[in-house]
């Protein structure tokens, strides 16, 4: 039987095989001998030693140029040993761990019969979809298997197939759950560990998750570590997992932790316009690509909501961690794929994600060290690209934060927003929180919320909540209240939380839902599900935070009485609210005289029974509950023992004189105190308004305006200059200068002058034409004349000629 032209024999199969083989071999030795300080000139990833298939699925990724972590760590991790690598934001630390294991397995002859080769743990769902997905793209031509598991996605889809898995990628908790309960799962086997972001996977309070996973796999591998930023969790937890490490940093000592290609600038703002800002800086960057962070969820939530209803011109996006995965992955790929969209979001964005061409990061409330203000505006200006930051510091963050950033060699400039290109919005708010009793709720949220996330913080210096203007920052949120911070008192007295609490908060955010679940099952472990749907309405009425729906309310509307007595017998009618009881002997004697229906009328009138009781007196409470009247007058013999009638009552008009005195002395100091703050006040416009009249060259300015003028003007700046302007260009932000104030201001006298010769010319209109004419007579002097009536027509006309002529 002929053989097929494109068939290959058993044979040729073998010495393919063996051929490839000894290759992979040499490779592997070129490898472990390949030294990146021998090649000062490397600058390609065709230039390592690695396979075809990497050099080839590298090249349609689009990955041709190599970083300087990439070039350091790579070479290092094809030799096996263990790594702790530090590079900044942006510079290609995924591929960094991608390619040497993708290389090291591939030199194993790894197959899905072995187990888990590569274990690579991420802090966060979208990090970890991230890194996954680029494994996908480099790994395409490479016969390994890869797998993803998360929290949020089917857990039996992960179990029927994480056994057929060479590199397995995801979080913490949905790594140890499988390693729990999977059978499949094997890591006995295991070569390379990976822990993406460390720093951060210990911050979020993962360090139990980790210890058990550790404790888990075996001893003999390959361990790496990479951040942007290393802390001593880091570094307790290198001392541990790592066995004699090389430690790479791509960053020299006295080097800035952030892109050379991103402007960093900060604003100086109260707490109170931070929304205001945040809307004006929106409204004038339409055509942007802006990300804004902020401290919790709530927040994000409240500021979506609220800034959707007013709507802005620009697609709005939310993103943070109590989201769904299916929501929170289809608003990473939506953002991802955009060119104008702002996207509000908390610190789960704030790692390893690389969005394209973010042109903006706003941070909207303080980071809580420099570490997490690196990994924020790390999400602009990527991989050489230019960006933007602008960092909103309340007046008592403003000192203390910048030194702690100036330790960092992280240089931020000010930026001096102009007062009459601010937008405020408060109004708009105040009427939708009173529309919609939902949005009110996510304010109080968002407000209590955010003072939480003052209140943990450690570094008492810049994070104070004492020293935060609470009553106005809710009037901007729109609310009609300050809503109740249970915490308050506590920050008052100068009390921190320990770390104990921290932990423990920690432990409980990140607890699995199931095990919550588990922990309420009974002695046959059976677990109650007392859950009912509810719609939006019925939770709203069972928050308990509304005047009406307090509890001496509830008790009327509920029926209390039969829970509590325990009787669950189904009625047809059941008593909702019970009267208090009476006593009759209480009750007032009427006159009543059944033979006489004059008497029953009489006897049954209000009038009638308000008389016979008698005149009501006002009584007054104690501390303990009785009451007493108004004015109590004493008994004359304890008078006496005082002393006489007269001296006491000089003595009584002496104090009370003294106490008007005093009373007037201290508004007289009250209303010179109101004088000088009016006139200070009125000072302090007419310094402004001066200031604003000048055309300040040392600061720089952010334009909160329209953009076309902004455009002319500093088109007809240049043109006339002929040269640059050293100050960055922040994309219209410069002030209107003196000059276009001027025209403004002549546009307005000119359009006044107008508006006055219009409303003379109404006023000649609207005056009623005379209805007598006025003719000279003989008898009077040239100034006098003669009333007559105006001629109608042609008659009138004649008889009025006539008549003038015989006179």
């Amino acid at each position: 039987m002929a053989r097929h032209p494109h068939s290959i024999s058993r044979r040729d199969r073998r010495r393919f095989h063996k051929k490839h083989f000894e290759k992979l071999k040499e490779l592997q030795e070129e490898a472990e001998n390949f030294d990146f300080k021998d090649h000062p000139n490397l600058s390609k990833f065709s230039d390592l030693p690695l396979t075809e298939e990497m050099k080839k699925g590298l090249q349609e990724s689009g990955f041709i140029d190599i970083t300087d972590i990439q070039r350091e760590a790579i070479p290092i991790c094809l030799k096996g040993q263990d790594i702790l690598g530090a590079a900044k934001t942006g510079s290609g630390k995924t591929l960094a761990f991608l390619v040497p294991i993708l290389e090291r397995l591939t030199y194993d002859k790894w197959d899905e019969m072995d187990g888990v080769g590569a274990l690579i743990i991420s802090p966060t769902r979208e990090l970890a979809v991230q890194t996954y997905e680029v494994l996908l793209k480099i790994g395409k031509y490479c016969s390994l298997s890869a797998g993803l598991v998360i929290g949020g996605k089917d857990y039996k889809f992960e179990r029927e197939r994480i056994g057929r898995i060479n590199i397995l990628v995801g979080t913490p908790g949905r790594i140890l759950q499988h390693m729990d309960e999977s059978a499949s799962l094997k890591l006995d086997n295991l070569q390379m560990l990976v822990f993406d972001e460390a720093d951060r996977i210990l911050d979020m309070g993962f360090k139990k998750t980790i210890d058990s996973i550790l404790s888990e796999l075996p001893p003999e591998r390959q361990t790496m570590l990479f951040s942007a930023t290393q802390t001593k969790s880091v570094k307790d937890l290198a001392r541990l997992s790592l066995v004699n490490p090389k430690y790479i940093s791509t960053s020299a000592d006295n080097e800035s932790l952030t892109p050379e290609s991103l402007d960093q600038y900060y604003v100086s703002t109260e707490l109170y316009e931070k929304v205001d800002l945040l809307w004006s800086f929106i409204k004038s960057h339409l055509k942007s690509k802006i990300l804004v962070f902020f401290s919790s969820s709530k927040q994000v939530h409240f500021t979506y909501e609220s800034f959707r209803k007013l709507r802005p011109g620009i697609q709005l996006l939310k993103l943070h961690g109590r989201q769904k995965e299916k929501a929170r992955l289809e608003t990473t790929m939506a953002f991802t794929h955009a060119s104008h969209c702002c996207l509000f979001a908390t610190d789960v964005v704030a790692r390893g994600l690389d969005f394209p061409a973010v042109d903006w990061v706003i941070q909207v409330d303080c980071p809580e060290d420099a570490a997490t203000y690196v990994h924020r505006v790390g999400r602009s200006a990527r991989f050489g690209r230019s960006g933007k930051s602008m960092l909103m510091l309340l007046p008592s963050e403003e000192e203390p934060y910048l030194q702690r950033l100036s330790t960092k060699r992280i240089e931020v400039k000010k930026l001096k927003v102009k007062g009459s290109k601010k937008k405020s919005i408060r109004s708009q708010l105040q009427s939708l929180c009173f529309e919609s009793p939902e949005l009110k709720y996510l304010g109080q949220k968002a407000f209590v919320s955010y003072c939480k996330s003052i209140f943990v913080q450690k570094d008492k210096d810049v994070f104070d909540l004492t020293k935060l203007p609470l009553q106005k920052f809710a009037a901007s949120l729109g609310l009609p209240g300050t809503p109740n911070v249970k915490f308050l008192k506590r920050a008052q007295k100068g009390k921190v939380l320990s770390e104990s609490e921290l932990l423990k908060m920690k432990k409980k955010k990140n607890a699995s839902r199931k095990l919550r679940l588990l922990a309420t099952a009974d002695e046959n472990g059976d677990i109650k599900d007392d859950k009912k749907s509810r719609t939006k309405y019925d939770k709203m009425f069972e928050r308990k935070n509304q005047s009406v729906l307090s509890e001496h309310y509830l008790q009327m509307t509920e029926d209390t009485a039969g829970k509590k007595d325990g009787n669950d017998d189904d009625e047809f009618l059941t008593v909702r609210r019970k009267m208090s009881e009476v006593d009759d002997e209480e009750l007032p004697m009427l006159e009543y005289n059944a033979t006489s229906k004059r008497a029953i009328k009489r006897a049954t009138s209000k009038k009638l029974s308000a008389k016979l009781k008698g005149k009501g007196s006002k009584m007054v409470f104690d501390d303990s509950g009785n009451a007493h009247p108004v004015y109590e007058l004493q008994n004359m013999k304890d008078v006496e023992k005082e002393g006489p009638v007269d001296q006491l009552k000089e003595k009584f008009l002496k104090e009370e004189r003294n106490k008007l005195e005093t009373a007037d002395v201290e508004d007289k100091n009250v209303a010179k105190e109101r004088r000088a703050e009016k006139k200070r006040r009125r000072k302090e416009i007419e310094r402004m308004a001066k200031e604003a009249e000048e055309d300040d060259e040392v600061h720089t300015y952010v334009v909160l305006g329209n953009e076309n003028e902004d455009n002319q003007a500093s088109s007809a700046e240049e043109s006339q200059s002929g040269v640059e302007d050293d100050v960055p260009d922040l994309d219209r932000d410069l002030a209107i200068g003196a000059k276009e104030e001027e025209e403004l201001e002549e546009k307005q006298r000119k359009r006044s002058a107008e508006d006055e010769e219009s409303e003379e010319e109404e006023k000649e209109e609207a005056e009623p034409p005379s209805k007598r004419a006025r003719i000279p007579n003989e008898d009077e002097e040239e100034d006098d004349v003669i009333e007559m009536e105006k001629p109608e027509g042609i008659t009138d006309l004649e008889a009025l000629s006539e008549k003038l002529i015989n006179e």
